[in-house]
């Protein structure tokens, strides 16, 4: 790529649109230059705010030469048809997720982009949160010994989803494990290496005549463990919350919030592990549970020894807050995705290889769950 600039045009300009886009701005080399909504105010307004070419519809959009990428928002049952249109029109895509309705949707658009030497990337931007590289990190460093369990609980609001929301529809949203499942289960690939669906279940809300599906669950296999997914999408926004656990041989690591602020380790140390630990999380509180004048001291544990100095709590959060984490992460996740369209030889943190294994993933997860 020659152009000094990289110029987007964005189909979509719902709130999250808006909140992106913004953040994409922030990084050097980025400029939104066109928007396109079937909702002319939304299109306006976010045209308005950005300075930016407001169009009537999708094909003008992508016939504006200027434009070298583009960015979808739309609704998931769009994102197939808006991807492939995109690309065949020589362009770069950024999709929000899910990367389509169907896995072999994506292996298409990845397969198409691939042909073109055009970029294809799918939002899953949980992979930019600080926190996941330094859990990956205690991971790869055997800190805590092997991995044994995890689960990911998502008590989500429903509040904003009415009856009638597209989110219920599954022919438009794909149903919770592919519209929003496949964030998190890239999440635990990107520490633990690609899992295995061993079980799935719905649950169904009775709702006048409505098929409403709002509580799903999915076990996975992993090497050495397994992991629990929940999602229900069932409370008032005011006790929305989430919480990731990961179960280690000599302790554990649980994470708060959709979008993880906050990290606490809990677990036995052995010499020179917490020196490491200061390398990997820079700043942290640390509780001491045990005598510090004991310099070795030995527990068993799955049958075997357990050699270690200390018996901890860390705990670490982002003091950035969560709004301006998103941002952080949106921003570094375009920067990635830039700087690999200006040399082909830079390996991103996501790619299309990521799209397409969440949405597999997802799609197998949603299939075995509608059986039972």
């Amino acid at each position: 790529m020659e152009e000094k600039e990289l110029y987007i045009g964005v189909v979509g300009a719902g709130e999250f649109a808006r909140f992106a886009t913004k953040a994409f701005s922030k990084e050097p080399g980025i400029k939104v230059i066109a928007v396109m909504d079937l909702n002319k105010g939304a299109a306006k307004l976010m045209g308005d705010e950005l300075d930016a070419m407001v169009y009537d519809t999708f094909e003008e959009l992508l016939e504006d030469k200027n434009i070298h990428l583009i960015y979808i928002t739309t609704p998931p049952f769009l994102h197939y048809v808006h991807s492939k249109m995109a690309l065949q029109a020589g362009k770069h895509v950024i999709c929000e997720k899910p990367a389509a309705l169907k896995a072999t949707e994506a292996e298409e658009l990845a397969a198409l982009a691939l042909s073109r030497q055009l970029l294809y990337t799918v939002n899953l931007m949980q992979r930019y949160n600080p926190l996941f590289k330094k859990i990956k990190s205690i991971i790869e460093e055997n800190i805590l010994g092997n991995f044994l369990h995890g689960y990911f609980e998502n008590y989500a609001s429903d509040e904003k989803l009415n009856p009638d929301h597209w989110f219920w529809d599954e022919s438009k949203s794909g149903g919770i494990f592919i519209e929003h499942g496949v964030h998190f289960f890239d999440l635990f690939e990107g520490w633990l290496g690609e899992g295995k669906i061993i079980g799935a279940c719905q649950m169904l809300r009775p709702y006048q005549d409505k098929h409403i599906i709002d509580r799903v669950q999915a076990t996975l296999l992993y090497r050495g463990g397994i992991v629990n997914f929940y999602h229900g999408f069932d409370q008032p926004e005011i006790l929305d919350r989430q919480e990731f656990r990961l179960l280690f041989e000599r302790g554990e690591i649980t994470m708060y919030g959709w979008v993880p602020l906050k990290m606490k380790l809990y677990g036995l140390l052995q010499d020179g592990q917490l020196e490491k630990l200061k390398e990997i999380l820079v700043s942290f509180s640390v509780s001491h549970h045990n005598d510090l004048s004991q310099v070795i001291q030995r527990v068993n544990g799955r049958f075997k020894e357990v050699i270690f100095k200390d018996h901890i709590t860390i705990e670490c959060e982002n003091i950035l807050g969560k709004q301006n984490l998103y941002r952080q992460m949106l921003t570094a996740m375009i920067s990635d995705q830039l700087n690999w369209i200006r040399d082909h030889r830079h390996a991103r943190i996501i790619n299309d290889k990521n799209a397409v294994q969440s949405i597999r993933m997802a799609e197998n997860a949603t299939r075995i769950s509608q059986k039972l």
